[in-house]
Parts: structure tokens; sequence; C-alpha cells
């Protein structure tokens, strides 16, 4: 396992050099916006999000018209994402939430948050790092995997293990910064199936690359 803050600082140095854009890329206009597309980015691509959120937030632009909205219209507008039932009554109940509790605001706080219908731990964490500017670093899986990869954690970790030891690898300034390059180096390289093991940087030192070796 990785034993240094320097160690990963050099990691994240090579991962910005291969995606130097790596940010969020759901499309959004304001903080409600944010948080219902990354309660609908849940299993399924930002691309696909990304497609079905303008007409949905046209007919829907706030807190207090998405929750007084008819569920199967709801459903209609997002049927092309995965889970698009369960997420057409959570976005509708969360927002109702919303509108009633916080004055159609969302709330700046991570343990509100996570009061919402749907809204877990990684989603609180983006919407408070993108959406608030407050460092917090989210672990999807994509996070999750190239961490136990690079051996920053051991399999058996958690997600919130993960979390926990990343915010103490990492200087809280870059916190954000590092959530993206994490997320990018998972999604577009260290692919869940066929990661980009020959040509990766560190393929020398990685847990994971050195066990399939030895496996194979």
């Amino acid at each position: 396992m990785l034993k240094s803050k320097e160690e990963l600082t050099s990691i994240l140095f090579e991962i910005e050099k291969m995606f130097p854009n790596a940010g969020c890329e759901l499309n959004y206009n304001n903080v409600f916006e944010l948080l219902i597309a990354v309660m609908l980015s849940a299993q399924t691509t930002d691309k696909s999000v990304n497609i079905v959120t303008p007409e949905l937030f046209k007919k829907y632009p706030n807190a207090n018209a998405l929750g007084s909205a008819c569920v199967e219209d709801v459903k209609e507008i997002i049927k092309r994402i995965g889970l698009y039932s369960t997420k057409s009554k959570n976005i509708i109940e969360t927002s109702k939430i919303l509108a009633e509790k916080y004055n159609g605001e969302v709330p700046c706080d991570l343990y509100e948050l996570m009061t919402l219908p749907g809204v877990g731990r990684k989603t609180a964490n983006v919407v408070m790092s993108e959406g608030f500017k407050i460092p917090r670093i989210a672990v999807d899986t994509h996070v999750e995997r190239v961490s136990k990869r690079l051996g920053l954690v051991d399999n058996n970790s958690s997600v919130l293990d993960v979390e926990l030891k990343l915010m103490e690898l990492i200087d809280e300034t870059k916190w954000h910064k590092s959530h993206h390059l994490l997320l990018f180096f998972g999604r577009y390289f260290c692919l869940a199936k066929k990661p980009n093991c020959e040509s990766c940087f560190y393929k020398n030192s990685c847990i994971y690359y050195n066990d399939k070796n030895l496996q194979d």
C-alpha cells in the first residue's frame, strides 16, 4: 500500500498530464440542477443524463415546479436512463422537501443533503464540492476501483474507508481536482473490465497489475 502523500501527489501529477481538463461532465446551471443531475447519474452515464435534463429543466426549472410534477410525466422525460422509475419518484420527493423545508434552495450541509430521498454520501459530496465549492472527495465506483488498484486502500475497504484515506493523503485544497482526476482515470483508462495496464505509467508499481500477472 502507498505510504506517503508524496507518492500519491506524483501519481496525480501523471494522471493530470493524461487528463488536463478533468472536471464535472454533467450540464447544469445552478445547484438545484446539479443535485438533480447527480441523482439521475447513478448507474448510468453522464452523457445519457445530459440528453434528458434539458427537457426536464425546461419544464420543471426549480424545486417548486418539480416537486409538483406528475411522476408519469417525469418518467416519460427520463425513461432512457437506468432506474428511471425510482429516480423519477426520488427527484420529485426531494424537490418537494426542498420547496417545503428549504424555501426551494439546496441545503449547504452534507448530512442535511443525505436526508433527501435518493441522495447518498457520494451525491452529497459532489454537491458540496462542485456546487458549493466546499472541499470534499466523492467516491464513486471509478474512484473506489482506482484507489484499490493503486494500493491506496486494501480490497476490503468500504467506500467510506476510501474517502477518508484520500482525505488523509491529499491536501484539502486539492480534494476537488483530485476527485476528478481519479474519476477520469477510472472512467477512461483504468477500466473495470479491460484496463489499459500495458500502457500505464504506474504498471510496475501497481498492485492490481502485478497480482494479475502472477495469476496469469
